[in-house]
């Protein structure tokens, strides 16, 4: 290959450690960047609302995991900062803009938005959520078109607000992905149902409540969806007990998890 040809091939990969990854951000050459896989610690930023003991946190059982000794901060990620970067703000702009055009304030509809591990996430009243979610379907400029779901999370610890609900709303129209979230205390566990806006999510938002204790006002046919009509209380709360029932498997008897032993 002739000097030019060199230069040329060289131009277009782009020499080391001269590599832009999305929204204009430097990335390190290939050789100097860790494993992407891997997550990146929070540090000390954030909302700390407990400590977690053990694999899974369980506190009125066993820990048959053997990480009884394991000890992490429970720290939920705060408020970002502008700008935040490629096409989140055009985003964040167009919805407040979006709300504002209805006669809403955009800050009582929006109470933080948070950009953390490569997503962004805003945080929106739940008396809002449904003109929210549909002025981010219908605005030309956001057109989040569809809903894939809406799952559960319960944290004891983070008083007032233990419930929450998290939405993630892809544009197919501009390949963009947004989530959502919600939350509610477990003395009101009330959030207003998004069936009107995104219909798929009947069967999610019946999963969410059978599961977590989630009430979606509004939805035309709140049912459990998995566990029995009659089963008493939420699964996957954290407060909901581990294990009780014994489990019969091949002619033997498994006893309940609060009953095998503890390695801790």
């Amino acid at each position: 290959m002739s000097e030019k040809g060199e230069q040329g091939e060289k131009g277009q990969q782009g020499g080391k450690g001269e590599q832009t990854g999305k929204a204009g951000q430097d990335r390190p050459a290939e050789g100097d960047r860790p494993d992407e896989r891997i997550p990146v610690q929070r540090g000390d930023t954030g909302e700390v609302i407990g400590v977690r003991r053990g694999m899974f946190g369980a506190n009125n059982g066993g820990d048959t995991t053997g990480y009884g000794r394991l000890v992490r901060t429970v720290r939920l990620p705060g408020e970002t900062a502008r700008p935040y970067g490629g096409w989140f703000d055009e985003v964040a702009d167009e919805l407040e803009g979006a709300l504002e055009e209805q006669g809403l304030v955009p800050s009582n509809a929006i109470e933080k938005t948070v950009v953390d591990r490569g997503q962004i996430t805003f945080h929106i009243a739940r008396e809002h959520l449904p003109r929210v979610a549909r002025t981010l379907r219908d605005d030309p400029a956001l057109r989040f078109e569809l809903c894939t779901g809406v799952s559960g999370v319960h944290y004891p610890g983070d008083k007032g607000r233990e419930l929450h609900a998290v939405y993630h709303l892809r544009s197919v129209t501009h390949g963009r992905l947004i989530r959502l979230e919600v939350t509610a205390p477990d003395a009101d566990p009330h959030v207003p149902s998004v069936v009107d806006v995104y219909p798929a999510n009947n069967w999610h938002e019946r999963e969410v409540y059978d599961f977590f204790g989630l009430v979606f006002d509004g939805h035309p046919a709140l049912t459990r969806i998995m566990m029995p009509d009659d089963w008493q209380g939420f699964p996957q709360r954290k407060d909901y007990p581990l294990g009780g029932i014994p489990v019969e498997y091949k002619g033997a008897q498994i006893p309940s998890p609060d009953q095998r032993r503890s390695y801790s």
